[in-house]
């Protein structure tokens, strides 16, 4: 089976987003904005929206474990941070170097000499057209690991990104644009999208729009399988990539549109919950429990 992304190709020199936050960014303690744009500035910083963490795009057994991130074959794929290379070549999904039709194609896994909370954390690189790195060999924040292509389960040139919290493993990913550092002036939308019952809203259409620009963003809900919500947010949407100011958030639902006016901050998440007929509320989630008296 394979899987058709666009891909948009930036004019020559064309700047399109700020620098990022310097990394790790984190205004808040429940916050982990530890890695860098593994892209470079001069292209789409955002995930081809409709194929976000845990998208859909052929059934509810098909979730995308990561973010794809729009760039012309060729073009240099980055570090996120620093680290150890653990993978190069084929076979990252199988686990076989002899797999040419691993899904993955071409991709890197890097082991980051960093962690968080006690747990290691890994970024993945998929699809790529050309590996320029080895198992073993040391990386800094920025070092080019390979060139981005079409190999694995695509048909477009588009980088696949993961961030892998606890084990290198499909099943142990987390969303990237919570672990990514946003570009300056922007922020990121997070929230529990659920039902009147409190029952989580799979695969749910959500829209917001600037009410500065008037341009309009949508989004899915996380699928109900393979991906892993947040420990302190425990989201089931994620929206990043937005300027800061005022927004008109709008979450259908029983025939109605229910709307709201938000404000995104820079550099910061912006969290909410929505429980259908109840509405919404922007409460943080609690401080975990420690377990120290």
């Amino acid at each position: 089976m394979e899987l058709f992304f666009p891909t948009v190709i930036p004019a020559e020199g064309a700047e399109y987003r700020p620098p990022l936050y310097p990394t790790p960014w984190a205004l808040s303690p429940f916050d982990h904005f530890y890695f860098a744009a593994p892209i470079a500035a001069t292209y789409p910083g955002d995930p081809i929206w409709d194929y976000r963490y845990g998208g859909i795009y052929f059934g509810p057994d098909v979730i995308h474990t990561g973010i794809d991130l729009p760039a012309p074959r060729g073009a240099d794929v980055l570090a996120a941070g620093p680290g150890t290379v653990v993978w190069a070549g084929i076979g990252l999904y199988s686990g076989s170097k002899y797999n040419l039709k691993d899904p993955y194609g071409l991709a890197v896994a890097i082991r980051h000499d960093f962690g968080y909370k006690g747990q290691p954390l890994y970024t993945v690189y998929a699809h790529m057209e050309e590996v320029d790195v080895i198992v073993g060999q040391w990386l800094n924040t920025g070092d080019v690991v390979g060139k981005v292509g079409s190999t694995g389960m695509t048909t477009g040139p588009h980088l696949h990104f993961e961030v892998r919290l606890g084990d290198n493993s499909f099943w142990m990913t987390r969303n990237p644009e919570l672990w990514i550092s946003p570009s300056e002036g922007y922020g990121v939308l997070v929230g529990r999208v659920m039902s009147t019952y409190s029952e989580t809203l799979n695969s749910y259409l959500i829209f917001l729009k600037s009410l500065d620009t008037e341009k309009q963003y949508s989004v899915n809900t996380y699928g109900p399988l393979t991906v892993n919500s947040d420990a302190y947010y425990n989201e089931n949407v994620v929206l990043g990539g937005l300027p800061a100011g005022g927004y008109e958030l709008n979450i259908p639902y029983g025939a109605l549109n229910r709307k709201v006016n938000i404000q995104i901050l820079p550099g910061q998440i912006t969290y909410f919950t929505f429980t259908g007929y109840n509405g919404y509320d922007f409460t943080l989630p609690p401080a975990p429990e420690t377990g120290i008296p």
